[in-house]
């Protein structure tokens, strides 16, 4: 089986061939600035990246281009776009309505639609991506992944909000939690590499990168997480402040007579480590100037420590203790001195850190000493291939 992982941006698209029959990656690419004139895609095929420069006006231009680079004589992996079993749809906000993966219907993307407030930016490309595909691939099954099902088992006093409870009721304000994807995805493999049923683990996973969640997973089911309403809360991220005291945002609105969109858009786009620091919005950046005995960057590097494994501890009190702790994400699988600063916050837990077994990147490991009570894992995320096996699982 032969399944197109799709992941819709409002102006980029991205995808990937998987065969899963043996999960091999047959071609993945980028289609970028999509609407633009100087919109272009990189295709990656048998070790080569091809950067090819086409005007797509809409995704279905887009999705159109970018298969039939999939048949192209010059290095094609299939001979016909039939091939093509299905197709999987990274999709954002299914609200309280979905709770798992599901085969995409008219009344999946109504639920895309009337959660369009709490996603603006990803459930609108969603929908435009799933109706792009209806008209390029015809009658081709297609099965939506949402990032916040993963979460909705966790029980209503953690993810229900001390205000006014008509807002609950009116405007489905709770914590959704997000990367679901990718917890659902490590916490399984690491359960596979241990040879054990995950029913029977408490495991936190740690999903570092541009942004940024902790997520309790105990019998492979979410029961807490450190993102909210939006992406915005818990950790600080690179460009995301993560959780503040309310008031500071009506704070800064007065002072700087700023609207709630530009308030917005400064706790998502100007905060967090880079905000703190006025560095490049890179973690590598700003933890080597940390490094560098930059007093800002030492700051910012610690706060995200120390807010990890904060949060860490929240989600072994929600699990009544923990067994694993998985890092994964772009930082969490390569950053090798933010790993040993948050385990050695855990140490209090039982937490012991193998420098050595440490000191590597993007490696699939134990980092952990055979002593340490708590067993720490490094294991690379894979959200495509767990959207493919969603998928095949529901086709």
């Amino acid at each position: 089986m032969k399944i197109l992982v799709l992941n819709s941006g409002s102006s980029s698209l991205k995808y990937q061939l998987i065969d899963m029959d043996n999960e091999e990656v047959l071609a993945s690419g980028r289609y970028e600035r999509i609407g633009e004139e100087e919109s272009f895609i990189t295709h990656k095929v048998n070790g080569q990246k091809i950067e090819i420069k086409h005007t797509a006006k809409t995704h279905e231009d887009a999705i159109d281009f970018a298969l039939k680079q999939l048949i192209n004589p010059e290095y094609k992996v299939i001979d016909d776009l039939d091939e093509i079993n299905a197709i999987g749809h990274r999709l954002v906000h299914g609200g309280e309505k979905i709770s798992e993966s599901v085969v995409i219907t008219d009344e999946v993307i109504e639920v895309l639609k009337e959660n369009v407030s709490l996603a603006p930016l990803h459930n609108p490309a969603g929908i435009i991506g799933i109706e792009a595909c209806r008209k390029v691939m015809q009658g081709k099954p297609m099965v939506g992944v949402f990032d916040t099902a993963f979460h909705q088992t966790m029980p209503k006093e953690r993810y229900i909000y001390p205000v006014p409870y008509e807002y609950y009721e009116k405007y489905g304000l709770r914590k959704y939690g997000f990367h679901g994807t990718s917890h659902m995805y490590v916490s399984q493999r690491l359960a596979d590499i241990l040879g054990k049923d995950i029913s029977d683990l408490r495991i936190i996973t740690c999903h570092l990168g541009q942004g940024g969640s902790i997520c309790a997973v105990q019998g492979g089911k979410s029961v807490e997480t450190s993102m909210g309403l939006t992406p915005l809360a818990g950790i600080p991220m690179v460009t995301r402040s993560g959780d503040l005291d309310p008031s500071v945002v009506t704070f800064i609105m007065k002072k700087e007579n700023m609207t709630a969109e530009e308030v917005e858009e400064m706790l998502n786009k100007k905060s967090g480590v880079q905000g703190m620091t006025d560095l490049a919005p890179d973690f590598r950046v700003i933890e080597s100037e940390s490094n560098q005995n930059n007093e800002r960057a030492k700051i910012a590097i610690e706060k995200f420590i120390y807010e990890v494994a904060v949060y860490i501890a929240r989600c072994a009190v929600a699990m009544n203790g923990v067994d694993y702790i998985i890092f994964t994400g772009g930082v969490g699988e390569n950053q090798i001195n933010i790993r040993k600063g948050i385990c050695q916050k855990l140490e209090f837990m039982g937490v012991e850190l193998d420098v050595d077994s440490n000191n590597m990147r993007g490696e699939e490991k134990e980092i952990s000493t055979s002593n340490s009570k708590i067993k720490v894992y490094v294991v690379p995320t894979d959200e495509e291939l767990m959207i493919a096996k969603e998928t095949k699982k529901l086709i």
